[in-house]
């Protein structure tokens, strides 16, 4: 009950009136339990030590039951961690019902031994390729090798030749750091696609009008396959600011608000990463979008709690 003692001229002067000043805003609409969920991808790396294997077993068990369209388990600079994504995705085909997208690049890397690689693929049943330039080990200039695929359009074109894979490739939602220019990155999308891609996916990105006028600048040249958005919950913003520098991604002001002050609160910046990433896809949500990718950083539950928000439930 309201103390009796409080003078009325420490009260805000004419607060109802200023709270009703403004234009009134609806919520987002409720999610309908008879609609369909959205199609969930997620994304993982593999693992470097015994213990980080055991992490991201942990992080594969966790979220299987949510039936995800697919899982992509990504490839090192200069296919550095090769290996253990081969070893990854052929134990997610025998010990899982989950499909394998395994990241497949042509930096550092004949055509021979590209091509040797997709048919260990195809003979191991992997059916879906993430085709992808890929990164010089050390962030030198990429170079094209002498005798291998020079971009990721024409990797697309080689796996075709192979086998009927079906495969994604990537977007960048901000314009990829080492593109000439918006529309020679633009152009670069359309090549990949029109050699054979199924889909794009987007790197991470924090302002979902970024996305938005992507896919409106998509359509106008001609763009049609999906460009599904990739989701990165953040729960350690430095992390995160330090690596979109590195990758072209912007980091909004008012994030680092949302994060100010929790360096030494994982419980607080987990419950702000939650809340962050969970009305970023609810807003993608409600704007129409069907499709999700998680960079899941073998961390599961982040992942699990927005899949639960947007209606995904485990399969039994």
């Amino acid at each position: 009950m309201p103390s009796a003692t409080v003078s009325s001229a420490t009260l805000p002067k004419a607060t109802l009136p200023e709270w009703l000043r403004g234009p009134r805003f609806s919520g987002l609409p409720p999610l309908d339990a008879t609609a369909a969920p959205p199609a969930l991808s997620f994304e993982f790396f593999p693992p470097r030590t015994e213990a980080l294997e055991t992490q991201l077993w942990a992080c594969i068990r966790r979220l299987e039951p949510l039936a995800p369209r697919f899982v992509s388990v990504t490839y090192g600079a200069g296919g550095s961690t090769r290996e253990r994504t081969h070893q990854t995705v052929a134990r997610i085909v025998a010990e899982t019902n989950l499909t394998p997208a395994a990241h497949l690049t042509c930096v550092a890397a004949s055509r021979g031994e590209v091509d040797d690689v997709a048919r260990m693929y195809w003979d191991a049943g992997v059916r879906h390729i993430v085709a992808l330039r890929g990164d010089v080990p050390g962030g030198g200039a990429y170079e094209a090798h002498p005798n291998g695929y020079a971009y990721a359009a024409d990797l697309v074109a080689g796996l075709k030749r192979i086998g009927d894979f079906e495969i994604s490739v990537a977007a960048y939602a901000e314009t990829h750091p080492e593109a000439a220019s918006p529309e020679a990155d633009l152009d670069n999308l359309k090549r990949k696609l029109d050699a054979g891609a199924t889909r794009a996916i987007t790197n991470y990105f924090f302002d979902t009008d970024v996305y938005l006028r992507f896919l409106d600048r998509c359509l106008a040249a001609g763009i049609t396959a999906p460009i599904v958005p990739g989701i990165m919950p953040v729960s350690n913003f430095a992390q995160a600011a330090k690596f979109s520098a590195m990758c072209g991604a912007s980091v909004p002001a008012w994030l680092e608000h949302m994060f100010e002050g929790t360096e030494e609160d994982a419980e607080t910046r987990r419950m702000v990463a939650a809340v962050v990433a969970a009305e970023q896809v609810r807003l993608l949500r409600a704007n129409g979008i069907d499709q999700f990718h998680f960079y899941t950083l073998n961390r599961p539950d982040l992942t699990y709690t927005i899949a639960h928000l947007l209606g995904v439930r485990p399969t039994r």
